[in-house]
């Protein structure tokens, strides 16, 4: 209880943050609950009350809503999408998603740069989607970015940490929270990712596509716990040659 995770002047208790992209509305707060996730994040197109029924509605009161701007194709497009989904309510909390690629749906990192500057001297807390790059990093921090959501894998693969000793760079060597964000398919794959030292793992795709969507939820939820946990423990060393015997080997032999 008293690793408490900070995020854009809020705190928080759970490292689990929910994308709802791919979720029917009655399974969103199945998932949340199940998950513990205090945050979720949320297209503005799924805010849009005018239909019969409201995602807002299937979120618990107590999650932090996150609004992306999923379908931005540039950073003009992403502030515009952001300003209207702080005046329909939903805070200042953006996540920041520019692509123009739609075949492999890579994140364009010089675009995020630009909106991130603009969007942080407007008081949004940023969380920028992108490609791990030290130099693009260190560039969101100089503008003024809550935290940076470097991607494991492609959106929508499943397929883990596949940039993982880029992540641990940015992990090293960026004084912001390391959230990672798409491609995370196992419990397992999150579990690595926060014994590696980020401070939170998003998942969308693998939780939707589970059979069981929450029970997987509540996989995830424990699977993030115990990477947090190991981190923290500080793992021991790893031997790169030779073997050492894990019980003393004196002793009891010479009887």
């Amino acid at each position: 209880m008293d690793d408490i995770f900070e995020l854009g002047g809020k705190a928080f208790a759970s490292r689990f943050i929910l994308g709802s992209g791919k979720f029917s509305l009655p399974l969103v707060q199945a998932v949340t609950e199940q998950g513990g996730a205090q945050m979720i994040t949320l297209a503005l197109r799924r805010a849009n009350a005018g239909g019969q029924e409201n995602i807002l509605d299937f979120i618990p009161p107590d999650v932090t809503i996150i609004p992306n701007t999923s379908g931005a194709r540039d950073a003009e497009e992403a502030v515009r999408i952001a300003r209207l989904a702080r005046a329909l309510g939903c805070g200042d909390f953006v996540k920041v998603e520019i692509m123009r690629d739609t075949r492999y749906l890579l994140p364009e990192n010089a675009e995020t740069i630009h909106a991130t500057e603009i969007l942080a001297t407007e008081g949004f807390a940023v969380l920028p989607y992108v490609y791990p790059d030290l130099a693009v990093a260190r560039a969101l921090k100089a503008a003024g970015a809550a935290a940076v959501m470097p991607l494991g894998a492609p959106i929508g693969s499943n397929k883990g940490l596949l940039t993982r000793e880029f992540i641990e760079i940015l992990v090293r060597e960026i004084d912001l929270p390391i959230l990672v964000d798409a491609g995370i398919g196992r419990p397992s794959h999150a579990c690595e990712a926060m014994e590696l030292g980020c401070a939170a793992v998003m998942c969308n795709t693998a939780v939707a596509t589970a059979g069981d969507p929450a029970v997987m939820a509540r996989a995830f939820k424990l699977a993030i716990e115990a990477g947090r946990a190991a981190y923290l423990a500080r793992p021991g060393r790893v031997l790169e040659h030779g073997a050492e015997a894990s019980s003393p080997l004196t002793g009891f032999l010479d009887e």
